[in-house]
């Protein structure tokens, strides 16, 4: 690791208050969100089998609404990962408009910073797959939250000042930022990928601060990144590839040294993927779409079969079908949500969450 992402001296300020830790073994996991009926869980199927595809030794947790089908839940219990339910987080009642209209769902993940059982996570949007280990970004010093820098070119960032004059962190040097506007904006992450700790003191402090803070266009990652923005250390995007650097920042990498590809440009979701829409026919999009389905149909990747009240089920939709009655959620993992009087923000059941 460069000394850019594995920063070694850590002030008792970023460290913040002292976490608050199960007395067992730290653990870790993966861990990704999920919402409503749609197809979104496809995407946290194909994760779960490109993490087994990379031998990664931890588990895939997935943070689920109430919403999500039992069906759901049974196909996700049987690719091997950990339900856990999460009820809904919403910010302050206001009109702001943000760039897409589901974006208010994800303001849930910030439920994840309570499953303290776990010392540290890798969050991973369900439109991700990963096609080489990573488990490494798991022993990066703690006290900091990790991830790949985002990029301001497209049109979702339009009601943005750097989207205006030109100016991309990605690449800072092809339009400066003018001094008579002030200092640049500080490094902003995108929040489909980064790697955190679980701390009770930090998860009360997120939900209290999203209290008093106005939501803006990007929802929950406009707001990550301001909470976090002092302990913020950018990781290289070969661990977050965002679709949209191969046409705004081409040779930004070699794209067979990416690790993590993110499939959230418009019309790049592999199992809704047609070709039609703004750069889905370039060659490296079909050959990135094409490499997310070998793995997603790859039943050698699925689990092993299971016994189940000591009858052997030799096909994984056997053993699905199996599972007559939900996946049981410990009581505790029903997490109470301490904002519901806070606002009269009505829930929005998702088509998918990402």
């Amino acid at each position: 690791m460069t000394s850019e992402m594995a920063p070694q001296n850590i002030t008792n300020a970023e460290r913040g208050a002292e976490q608050v830790k199960p007395s067992s073994q730290p653990s870790r996991a993966y861990v990704t969100f999920l919402a409503g009926n749609g197809d979104y869980v496809k995407g946290v199927i194909g994760l779960a089998k490109g993490l087994r595809k990379t031998q990664s030794g931890y588990p895939l947790v997935v943070a689920v609404l109430p919403d999500v089908p039992q069906e759901h839940r049974r196909m996700l219990v049987a690719q091997g990962c950990i339900i856990k339910e999460i009820q809904p987080v919403n910010p302050p009642d206001n009109q702001t408009q943000f760039a897409m209209a589901y974006y208010v769902i994800n303001y849930s993940k910030l439920r994840i910073w309570e499953f303290i059982e776990y010392s540290k996570m890798i969050y991973l949007d369900g439109d991700i797959q990963v096609y080489d280990n990573i488990d490494h970004l798991f022993d990066l010093p703690d006290g900091y939250l990790y991830g790949a820098m985002d990029c301001f070119c497209e049109k979702t960032w339009s009601h943005s000042l750097p989207y205006k004059i030109g100016y991309c962190q990605q690449c800072p040097d092809r339009v400066q930022w003018p001094e008579r506007l002030g200092p640049k904006p500080t490094l902003y992450f995108n929040a489909g990928m980064f790697i955190f700790e679980p701390s009770v003191s930090t998860y009360n402090d997120l939900l209290h601060t999203l209290e008093i803070t106005p939501p803006t266009p990007f929802a929950e990652q406009d707001f990550l990144n301001m909470y976090f923005k002092d302990v913020y250390r950018p990781i290289p995007n070969v661990y977050n590839l965002v679709l949209a650097l191969l046409w705004y920042h081409p040779g930004l990498m070699k794209l067979d040294e990416v690790k993590v590809v993110h499939y959230c440009a418009d019309g790049s979701k592999p199992w809704r993927y047609t070709g039609k829409g703004d750069n889905m026919d370039r060659e490296d999009v079909r050959m990135l779409v094409k490499k997310w389905w070998e793995i997603y149909d790859d039943q050698s990747l699925d689990p092993q079969p299971k016994m189940v009240e000591g009858k052997k089920f030799d096909k994984l939709e056997e053993y699905s079908e199996s599972l007559d009655h939900p996946p049981k959620v410990a009581e505790e993992d029903k997490l109470e949500k301490p904002m519901a009087a806070m606002t009269g923000f009505s829930y929005v059941h998702a088509p998918s969450a990402a």
